[in-house]
């Protein structure tokens, strides 16, 4: 408080800045008291500079100051050894500083008047650092002061920049490289690139290892809008406060915006221009003291930068084209000991060669979550947050476009803005229509205070002149790749350049500032690309020429229609996609709902009905139209579609694509609209499901859409060798994202094995692959191993049926040797034999990263069978092993039983359909302490198994699951005893969750035992009852237990012989019981009315539970 009321004391009120009270500095001098002046003097030279001195001076300047200590005689032939002894040349200048520190003030005189004399410009620096740095940085804080406006554009609050972080990448992709912004998001769902490094933003110019050295230039990218200016804001705030990087001395944020105004510039006067407090720029360029030289918005700058042809310089003094001083500076000619961060957008990020960056990093979007919380800070009351997450969840161009801050910041004042004013048409649904409503907001929101809110219809003409203008300025500066305009460009537009500063112009322009010059740009791209469509949309009506030939005459072109189609032809023609949004806005504006927000500021004639009918159809005839493979070009006519909202054949593809009917159909229209669903459809979010429904044209044309895939099914196919050419390449692609993909049920030989084998050697993405059903054979199986000892990410393989016999088993097990991610494999059915069980057992004994192998069907035998479990006496990472139907005899279980003694590891072992009898079913019993799960479905156990099995599971304290269907008793008038054994297990287990006793001949007995038991079970989940005949009294007591158990969710009654009355028991049992979630009563001959019937009362007792019936 007395420091506010010492800084209003001394300066004018008039003369301070409008920013925010925290960010205003007072750069004049205050008084230092005669105490602090009196300490300052007692303080010496040396004392004072202590830091720098130790931090400036170098090898030859030491020496040189060693050699004058000498002849002064103010240092012995002692103290100047003992200064050489030092280690580090820092530790040597300390103790030099030490020694004549000592002999004050003749030491720090005669040190001092050395460096004046040598090294003027290492004294200046010295003597002058601190002062320097804290007069830049106040004037930096001054320059960037912290946002806090929540309305202004972009989620620019403290907290949302403070939580980006930067993702490390190795390159661009061609995606990147190539495309339009926001068809990059679009593309890949706005996923983020899988196996990135994070990199914290204060760690930017640190080095990545302890023995790599920090990086000189260092390129950030982001799609417009992303948030890199403000970053780069943020970052410059943290270090003015001494947060962040403390080892460097300046910071120099320049703007490529403010470089376009400059014709010819050296380094020196280029700090000079922009920062005009630094008297003496020549001391941060010097090198002595770390600088970063920042330049923001690579892509804002209309130089071209030409690295090849580009006039060397090595003077910071001397003046060249300001294109040619970037690029020298980036190179390393100029100021070569500073660091340099460039932020750009991704496509014209490229013009840098890859050779000059040393590190590449990228700033990701908001995620769902980050949306979310983005929505709840700016409508913290009420319900307005929830209402717009959950517009945004059913129409998932909005989810996606969120991705970048500045358009969620669009999507959220927009929607709020409709939501809390009444608007009773219901929130936008295509991108025209939000924009259109944001234009028509923003022109309300701009008008002065102090007026009577006014109808959008009765705007004045001033707002719709401004847009004609706006637009137009808008449109020619898009063609040319323009994004940010001078008073002069402005003006040459017919821009009032007063009238920006109310209304309309405040709403959808920025104005940036600096002291050299002023400039303009559009909030966001897609802001100006949709006030181009709207100029475009208006003189189209009118022009007799062609609008894209600005100031050239051309061949005449009238009406709409021939406009129109022209615009499309230069949008499919554009290489980059940079007209692909336009020409969206511009169909879009066709459509009725669009344009009413407008109709106060756009001047429209007669109803486009009839135009938009006709446009209809000529994008439908584009949709069909192209080359072998479906571009983004093609998929940008599928958007134009749906902003028409002619929407017949993407909807019938969607429902196609949703029930699994695609087979047949993908003519190349349908392939078309396929691949613009890949990017937009709910249905492909999660997993993308086209099996049997493709060939190896449609997936040629489709390859580079799939490539943006997480969960790829291409299940039935048919596929052969010839596709798996392409799905090779598609793997290898830089920019794949799929993580998932099935090719199971195909005709895949070894050749197309070795396709993907090739792909796998450089994929970093693919964690899940399952081929089974194929005819890859050994061969196939080798291949595929050699790729998968080099390959570090795949953690899921299936080669279930794929014949690949002991030859294949033998080279994956090599695999299992040597590689450290794979987790589960599967072999199943592919007829390895014991020998082939015997060389995977042999890697199991040293592989500690598999924890699920699948061996059923495979003819192991009980030699097989012994080798995996001296493999288990070691092994304690495997968690899972299926060992289903492969003729395992009693021999074969009794040495698992031994290995189970000693195992720590395994919690799930299959063991269906063998020839387990008594014995093993005994042996078992005993070994039962130490697994959780038990699978001995359709085996021989008999009744002395069956009561061994029971005891066991009476002190049992893991085994969760217990399987017991079609079991083989010896005796069939012992079964209901048994399964009261089992209901008396039921009562004392406190872990088992689910019991299948499926066709064990319960009988009426059985389940009133198992009744009995579940009054009082509280941790059984599932019990399987089917074909157990329990007739209507087994049904009644279950029926009783059901009132009172709250835990049990899955009851299957199947095939039990109920009848209408048994399963009205059930049915009215459920009124009282609120977990069951799942009962399947088929097969008990109730019939169909008595079915419907009861299929009611179960619904309205308990409306969440699943009948089948």
């Amino acid at each position: 408080m007395e420091r506010n009321t010492h800084y209003n004391s001394i300066l004018d009120r008039n003369k301070r800045i409008a920013w925010q009270e925290d960010c205003y500095v007072d750069l004049q001098s205050i008084p230092t008291s005669t105490s602090t002046k009196g300490e300052m003097e007692d303080v010496g030279w040396i004392q004072k500079h202590q830091g720098h001195l130790q931090r400036f001076i170098t090898t030859p300047l030491l020496e040189g100051a060693l050699s004058h200590m000498r002849k002064l005689e103010l240092l012995s032939q002692g103290e100047e050894a003992k200064v050489q002894a030092g280690g580090q040349l820092q530790e040597r200048v300390g103790t030099l500083t030490s020694i004549l520190a000592s002999m004050d003030p003749q030491g720090s005189n005669a040190l001092q008047a050395f460096l004046e004399n040598s090294d003027s410009q290492m004294y200046r620096l010295i003597t002058m650092h601190d002062p320097m740095v804290q007069e830049h940085k106040e004037a930096l804080l001054l320059q960037y002061p912290t946002p806090s406006d929540s309305l202004s554009p972009g989620p620019c609050s403290p907290e949302f920049s403070s939580s980006r972080i930067l993702l490390l990448v190795d390159g661009l992709s061609d995606l990147q490289q190539k495309e339009h912004d926001l068809m990059q998001v679009e593309a890949t769902r706005g996923a983020r690139r899988h196996h990135v490094r994070q990199l914290a933003l204060a760690k930017l110019l640190e080095p990545l290892t302890r023995v790599s050295l920090p990086p000189r230039v260092s390129l950030t990218v982001g799609v417009a809008g992303i948030g890199k200016s403000t970053l780069v804001g943020h970052f410059v705030r943290l270090w003015s406060r001494g947060e962040i990087c403390t080892d460097v001395s300046f910071v120099l944020p320049f703007a490529f915006w403010e470089l376009n105004t400059g014709e010819k510039l050296s380094a020196e006067r280029l700090v000079k221009l922009a920062f005009p407090h630094m008297t003496d720029p020549s001391l941060v360029l010097s090198g002595t003291c770390r600088t970063l030289l920042i330049f923001d918005g690579l892509d804002e700058f209309r130089c071209p930068l030409d690295f090849s042809e580009a006039v060397p310089c090595t003077d910071p003094k001397k003046e060249v084209s300001v294109d040619d001083l970037v690029t020298n500076i980036i190179r390393g000619n100029l100021l070569p000991e500073a660091a340099v961060w460039v932020t750009s957008r991704p496509a014209v990020a490229s013009l840098i060669p890859g050779g000059l960056v040393d590190r590449l990093t990228e700033i990701p979007g908001f995620s769902p979550k980050e949306i979310r919380l983005f929505l709840s800070h700016n409508f913290p009351k009420g319900d307005t947050a929830s209402q717009i997450w959950t517009h945004l969840e059913s129409n998932k161009i909005f989810m996606v476009m969120s991705y970048m801050p500045c358009i969620c910041w669009i999507v959220a004042v927009t929607f709020g803005y409709l939501l809390e004013s009444g608007w009773q048409e219901g929130l936008p649904r295509t991108c025209t229509e939000l924009y259109s409503h944001f234009c028509a907001m923003r022109a309300e929101a701009g008008e002065p205070r102090g007026r009577e809110p006014i109808k959008m219809d009765q705007l004045n003409g001033n707002n719709r002149k401004l847009l004609g203008s706006l637009g137009r300025l808008a449109f020619y500066g898009l063609l040319k790749h323009k994004y940010t305009f001078s008073e002069q460009d402005m003006r040459a537009y017919g821009v009032d350049l007063p009238s920006t500063q109310g209304g309309l112009g405040t709403g959808v322009l920025i104005r940036e500032d600096s002291p050299n010059c002023v400039a303009y740009r559009f909030t966001h791209l897609t802001v100006q690309e949709f006030l181009a469509a709207t100029y475009y949309h208006i003189c189209s009506k009118r022009a007799i020429f062609d609008l894209f030939t600005e100031s050239a005459m051309s061949w005449p072109k009238i009406g709409f229609q021939n406009h129109f189609r022209s615009a499309l032809q230069r949008s499919q023609q554009a290489e980059d996609g940079h007209l692909d949004v336009f020409v969206r806005f511009l169909a879009g504006l066709l459509c009725p709902a669009a344009v009413r927000p407008l109709a106060g500021l756009l001047a429209q004639g007669k109803d486009d009905g009839g135009q938009r009918v006709w446009a209809a159809g000529l994008l439908q005839d584009l949709l069909g139209s192209g080359g072998a493979v479906v571009s983004l070009r093609s998929v940008n006519v599928a958007y134009c579609l749906q902003e028409l909202q002619h929407t017949e054949v993407l909807r019938s593809v969607e429902e196609d694509l949703r029930c699994g009917g695609l087979g047949g159909k993908l003519t190349r229209t349908h392939c078309t609209a396929l691949a613009y669903l890949l990017q937009v459809s709910p249905e492909c979010s999660e997993e993308t499901n086209l099996s049997a429904c493709l060939d190896y044209s449609t997936v040629k044309s489709l390859l580079p859409q799939l490539l943006y895939c997480s969960h790829l099914r291409l299940e039935n196919n048919h596929f052969k060798d010839d596709v798996m050419e392409l799905l090779g390449s598609l793997l290898s692609a830089k920019d794949c994202h799929l993580q998932k993909i099935s090719l199971a049920e195909n005709a895949i030989s070894n050749k197309g094995a070795k396709a993907l084998s090739r792909a796998l050697l450089v994929n970093r993405t693919l964690i899940t692959l399952d081929l089974r059903s194929n005819n890859i054979g050994s061969k196939g199986a080798k291949f595929l191993a050699e790729a998968l000892k080099m390959n570090q990410v795949l953690v899921s393989i299936n080669f279930q049926n794929n014949l690949i016999e002991e030859e294949g088993a033998r080279a994956l097990a090599e695999v299992l040797l040597s590689n450290r991610k794979l987790v589960s494999l599967n072999v199943q059915k592919n007829c390895i034999g014991a020998d082939g069980a015997k060389r995977i057992a042999e890697a199991l004994k040293t592989n500690r990263t598999l924890t699920e192998l699948i061996l059923s069907s495979n003819q192991l035998g009980d030699k097989g069978t012994a080798a995996l479990a001296q493999a288990l006496t070691v092994n304690h990472s495997l968690h899972s092993l299926h060992l289903q139907s492969n003729s395992i005899s009693n021999k074969g279980m009794t040495a698992l039983t031994k290995a189970l003694r000693l195992n720590r590891g395994l919690i799930c072992l299959n063991l269906r359909e063998n020839s387990i009898g008594v014995e093993g079913a005994k042996d078992m019993a005993k070994a039962l302490q130490e697994n959780s799960s038990l699978r001995l479905q359709e085996n021989a156990i008999g009744d002395e198994g069956v009561v061994a099995l029971a005891g066991a599971l009476k002190t049992n304290a893991s085994l969760c699951t217990l399987w017991l269907v079609f079991v083989a008793f010896i005796s069939n008038e012992c079964v209901c005893s048994h399964v009261c054994v089992w209901s008396r297990v039921c009562v004392c287990s406190r872990v088992c969750s689910l019991y299948s006793l499926q066709g064990v001949s319960a009988g009426r007995s059985g389940a009133i035992s198992m009744a009995e038991a579940l009054m009082v079970n509280k941790t059984l989940h599932t019990l399987d009852l089917r074909g157990n005949s329990i007739g209507m009294e087994g049904a009644k007591a279950l029926a009783n237990a059901l009132k009172t158990n709250r835990t049990l969710k899955s009851l299957n009654l199947q095939e039990n012989s109920l009848g209408m009355d048994g399963a009205i028991f059930i049915a009215t049992a459920l009124k009282g019981n609120h977990q069951l979630t799942y009962i399947n009563l088929q097969g008990n001959g109730i019939g169909e009315s008595g079915a419907k019937v009861i299929s009611d009362a179960i619904r309205t007792n308990s409306p969440d539970c699943v009948v089948e019936i």
